[in-house]
């Protein structure tokens, strides 16, 4: 099962990117940091597609049978960084893709927004969206909730671990449903 954990960072020593170091290390999964990966600003041009950095991008999404989104809330919303890397991608990479929500706020009541963003642009509600099955449960993560470097606090690795979880879970019977289409 290959779960794809996506930094949606472009801060190299931001809170989402140490989180998400810590997530990939964790759990053993794919992993693609978009503080390392210098994507150009989406143009809609075809030779962006020849870029090597965008190549990367959307065969990490391809081989993906599960997703998690992991993103700071910039002005209420996901990342620039993270939006743009979806504006090279459509429909055809998440469909039948399950797609877990995770927020790392820089406290007080943050990250709800940029949840809420992050759902209304995966979600498979309409034709514009990149038509993901995003699982209803979504986790916020604040500063009380790391302790240091990435590493969680239990109740907060707790809700990982159960969103982790659920997420493969849903990754499995996409796959063995996407399979037994295949063999009809």
């Amino acid at each position: 099962m290959n779960i794809l954990i996506i930094n949606g960072s472009p801060r190299e020593t931001g809170r989402t990117t140490q989180v998400t170091r810590e997530l990939h290390k964790s759990y053993q999964s794919s992993f693609l940091d978009l503080s390392q990966l210098s994507l150009p600003i989406f143009t809609g041009e075809p030779h962006q597609y020849e870029i090597e950095e965008v190549k990367v991008l959307t065969e990490a999404i391809e081989k993906a049978d599960g997703i998690l989104l992991a993103t700071p809330e910039y002005h209420g919303a996901m990342s620039g960084a993270l939006k743009n890397a979806f504006d090279f991608l459509n429909s055809a990479y998440f469909a039948h893709k399950p797609v877990a929500l995770v927020a790392v706020s820089g406290g007080g009541k943050g990250g709800i927004n940029a949840l809420n963003n992050l759902r209304t642009v995966t979600r498979a509600l309409y034709a514009n969206a990149l038509y993901a099955n995003v699982l209803s449960k979504q986790l916020v993560l604040d500063p009380a909730d790391i302790v240091e470097k990435g590493t969680l606090r239990k109740n907060a690795a707790d809700g990982i671990h159960e969103l982790v979880n659920e997420l493969t879970l849903y990754a499995q019977v996409s796959k063995q449903i996407l399979e037994a289409k295949q063999n009809v």
